[in-house]
């Protein structure tokens, strides 16, 4: 048999058991930094929930409830004071055979077309003209006053414009007549009565745009023109060549923001024309308050409503593949 020395096993050397504190140590405080980014992470997130919270409440009860209530009433025939009947798709070929609706439809696309169309180049040429060389204080007079048509109330400013639009004794037929033109009749004709809807809606609505392109212009280096001076561009090239594509963006939002106003136009037609003569300014709103308020027939209502959000959303989403290959971002 081979003896085995055994030796005492001696203290563990004090360096050894200085590492393992101090790794005992270090592992403790990274455990409690751990902890710490975790709270600081949980109430981070927990003040940004509080502060979306009422916007949220507010899209989901305003917004989603009111969409989805009303997919679900185009489905059903009421009249407030019966019970719902299931109606399922008869609405919605009901009204897509009605012509009132079906020309209500074309007239708010070509609506759409004519205000939006002004709305922008005049919004744009004002912008350009406010954006150039000019006392600030005058700048500023500009810009609240080309705003402040906006903050007014839409009916009160159709009140007013069927008053200067009146073919007898307006203020505008009085004007046309002073340089020769003779009395046109606004309000009860068809092209007349659209134009004076477009005019009414497009003077309260472009301070919007106005606003949208002054900030944007703005955000143009002036460099950039300068060098084109230089080049010897004028200033329409400048602007042509220049101002616009850098202005894409702006003019997307602008435009977006515009087509989906124009679409849900109500207040201007009903008050100067009540939608004639005949049915030659009546809008989808207006068929949709009428259908509903005035006929109680609050299914089909709803399923002209679902109809006018498909071709919003529809546009919206025709804008947005389109500005692919338009709007250029620096």
């Amino acid at each position: 048999m081979t003896n085995t020395e055994i030796r005492p096993v001696g203290p563990e050397p004090a360096r050894t058991r200085r590492n393992r504190g101090t790794g005992r140590t270090r592992k403790a405080s990274e455990s409690t930094a751990t902890a710490t980014t975790t709270i600081r992470t949980r109430g981070t997130r927990l003040l940004a929930l509080l502060f979306l919270a009422p916007t949220v409440v507010g899209i989901v009860v305003f917004t989603v409830v009111p969409i989805v209530g009303s997919v679900v009433l185009s489905l059903f025939q009421w009249d407030v004071i019966d019970d719902p009947r299931w109606a399922g798709a008869a609405n919605y070929r009901e009204i897509l055979t009605d012509s009132t609706v079906l020309v209500s439809f074309r007239n708010t696309l070509v609506f759409m077309v004519l205000a939006v169309a002004l709305q922008l180049l005049i919004a744009l040429v004002l912008a350009i003209a406010v954006n150039g060389r000019m006392p600030k204080w005058l700048r500023s007079v500009f810009r609240s006053a080309f705003f402040f048509p906006l903050v007014l109330s839409a009916a009160s400013i159709s009140v007013v414009m069927k008053y200067l639009f009146n073919q007898d004794f307006g203020p505008v037929n009085w004007l046309l007549g002073t340089v020769g033109i003779p009395s046109v009749p606004w309000l009860t004709s068809e092209n007349g009565a659209m134009a004076a809807v477009v005019l009414a809606y497009v003077w309260q609505q472009f301070g919007f745009s106005f606003l949208l392109f002054v900030g944007g212009l703005n955000n143009i280096p002036k460099e950039v023109h300068e060098a084109a001076s230089l080049d010897g561009a004028s200033g329409v090239r400048k602007h042509l060549a220049i101002t616009l594509p850098l202005l894409s963006p702006t003019l997307l939002v602008a435009s977006v923001v515009g087509i989906i106003n124009a679409l849900q136009v109500f207040e201007q037609p009903y008050v100067l024309t009540a939608g004639g003569p005949g049915d030659s300014t009546r809008t989808v709103v207006m068929v949709i308050y009428e259908t509903a308020f005035e006929q109680l027939r609050f299914g089909e209502a709803s399923a002209v409503g679902v109809l006018l959000f498909a071709l919003i959303m529809a546009v919206t989403a025709l804008q947005f593949r389109l500005s692919r290959r338009y709007v250029h971002y620096q």
